[in-house]
């Protein structure tokens, strides 16, 4: 089974979470980690042989196109993360328009190739903000991977889709594949838990993501999809400000990350985003 390997790449002030805390005129301000960080996710996946797509926020490519050049130069998808990390149903459909512009072209400008595939801050695409997939089918996007099919108190669809899938908009069609999702039933009542990464990775056991993928993989017949970002491999990264929660979330398990991604990698199929989807569609 080939399942889709993504990064999100992003540096550690950018994160939603920290919005309240860091202005985003603020942001030159903070020491830039994200390419050396990114360089070490490339250089543990040509350990292993294994190809990813890499969702590239626009502001970063901005500062270091050298950084997209030798994301591309070492095989891997790019794809595009918007440019100034704001949630979809915030900016509303003019501003993420112009976000969307912006970053597809920086991104085409450095890469030389078309950018068809798009992934949403914090996954913010949900059923208040459906006009995204409007948008991004006009301004030429075939895939989108920006839906979780979760209940969260930022982002989630708690009833969408779980599985690759095709989106019928009035301006077309997308394909989706949304972030993965262990279904399990206790007392005739079906619950969704998140298995896709990021925190979730950070979270739980990496017996229990393993089991979790074997379990799509070999009884429910579907891929995964599992995603990090170039900041969860750094503990020593700077320390913001910010409440509890969102310090237990962004901070947990730091050190553990690159050891989970590790196994992960030794124990399953990984391959770009679009490679999945070219084996699920043909």
């Amino acid at each position: 089974m080939l399942n889709a390997l993504t990064i999100d790449v992003e540096d550690y002030f950018h994160v939603t979470a920290f919005e309240r805390y860091i202005r985003t005129e603020d942001w030159d301000h903070y020491p830039l980690r994200v390419i050396d960080n990114t360089l070490r996710i490339l250089d543990l996946l040509d350990e292993f042989s294994v190809k990813a797509t890499f969702f590239i926020l626009g502001w970063v490519a901005e500062k270091s196109p050298y950084l997209v050049k030798e994301i591309q130069k070492r095989g891997h998808e790019i794809a595009c993360h918007g440019y100034g990390h704001r949630l979809v149903y915030n900016i509303g459909s003019e501003n993420f328009r112009k976000d969307l512009r912006k970053s597809k072209m920086l991104l085409e400008d450095i890469c030389g190739n078309e950018i068809n595939s798009y992934r949403a801050t914090s996954y913010s695409i949900t059923k208040n903000s459906l006009w995204a997939l409007d948008i991004l089918i006009e301004e030429g996007f075939t895939c989108d991977s920006s839906i979780f099919p979760v209940l969260h108190d930022v982002y989630g669809m708690p009833n969408a889709h779980r599985f690759l899938h095709e989106i019928r908009r009035p301006t077309g069609i997308i394909k989706e594949f949304p972030m993965s999702t262990l279904e399990i039933k206790k007392f005739n009542i079906q619950y969704r838990i998140p298995v896709a990464g990021g925190g979730y990775l950070r979270l739980f056991p990496v017996y229990f993501i393993k089991k979790a993928i074997s379990h799509i993989n070999e009884k429910e017949g579907q891929p995964v999809v599992i995603y990090f970002h170039p900041w969860e491999i750094d503990p020593e990264q700077p320390r913001i400000k910010a409440g509890l929660k969102t310090r237990f979330r962004h901070y947990f398990n730091l050190d553990k990350t690159m050891g989970k991604i590790s196994a992960l990698l030794q124990n399953f199929h990984f391959v770009p985003m679009k490679d999945v989807i070219c084996n699920v569609c043909n």
